[in-house]
């Protein structure tokens, strides 16, 4: 049996963007990605800290060290610029490798550089 586990969170990300003339998707800067192996067009669940709104999209990679978080598309009607956000992205696990592995958590400053600890 397959079960769905977190795999990597990027924590209190800073929307920079929302740019509702694009197709549609999440754009996350490409060293935020590589921090947690996610990868681009892979799907994540956007959770908005500031007005509750939970959304699934695909990713994005944007301009590395850019610090870039914009919502495309539909999902810039989710939140505005300066609203937090978490990203998950969930993965299919056989029931022998759930609790083997620990999911890749980063957490964010306001600058959606990545803190340590």
């Amino acid at each position: 049996m397959l079960r769905c586990i977190l795999r990597a969170k990027i924590h209190m990300a800073t929307v920079t963007n929302a740019n509702v003339a694009y197709e549609g998707s999440i754009t996350i800067d490409a060293n935020l990605l590589k921090e947690t192996g996610i990868i681009p067009y892979e799907q994540v669940m956007v959770s908005n800290v500031n007005n509750g709104e939970r959304f699934d999209t695909y990713v994005i990679a944007g301009r590395a060290g850019s610090g870039e978080i914009c919502l495309n598309g539909p999902t810039a009607r989710k939140g505005v610029v300066g609203d937090q956000v978490i990203i998950f992205c969930y993965g299919y696990f056989e029931a022998t490798e759930v609790g083997v592995s620990k999911p890749k958590i980063i957490r964010l400053d306001s600058n959606n550089r990545i803190m340590n600890g």
